[in-house]
């Protein structure tokens, strides 16, 4: 089973694509986004490529749990994701995801390694295998 999953960010989504025999992803190219909105012909090439059985989206919350104005942006491109696609679109928290992001990087490369467009996209990665992990046991 395939699955793609989003960082959604103002500016920039994260992409990562994985599926649930091995629990792992890899990341994508970041999709640049105005106001949270990507090109949605290129999320259409993205899931006719992979045609995927599902799509995760991060949750951003409040290390708290609380909902934060991220939260509500970020729900309303997985319901358009949903809509615009008729696929599967499950939220999935994300808390911290980003700082994990910047320090597997940093770590395989150094300073060097922390650029913008690839954070998301590690952080994507790291939503997706958090999910299938979550969802999927392993035989």
């Amino acid at each position: 089973m395939i699955v793609i999953a989003f960082d959604f960010g103002i500016k920039r989504i994260g992409v990562a694509v994985g599926e649930n025999i091995t629990k792992k992803g890899r990341p994508l190219n970041v999709l640049n986004a105005q106001n949270g909105h990507p090109n949605w012909s290129i999320v259409k090439k993205l899931i006719q490529f992979w045609q995927p059985n599902f799509i995760i989206v991060g949750l951003p919350l409040n290390i708290n749990g609380t909902k934060q104005n991220i939260t509500r942006k970020s729900e309303k491109f997985a319901n358009l994701l949903q809509y615009k696609f008729k696929i599967i679109v499950k939220m999935h928290d994300e808390r911290l995801t980003t700082v994990e992001a910047k320090s597997i990087m940093f770590k395989k490369n150094g300073f060097k390694a922390l650029k913008k467009e690839k954070i998301h996209s590690c952080a994507a990665t790291i939503i997706l295998e958090s999910w299938l992990n979550q969802y999927f046991v392993t035989l």
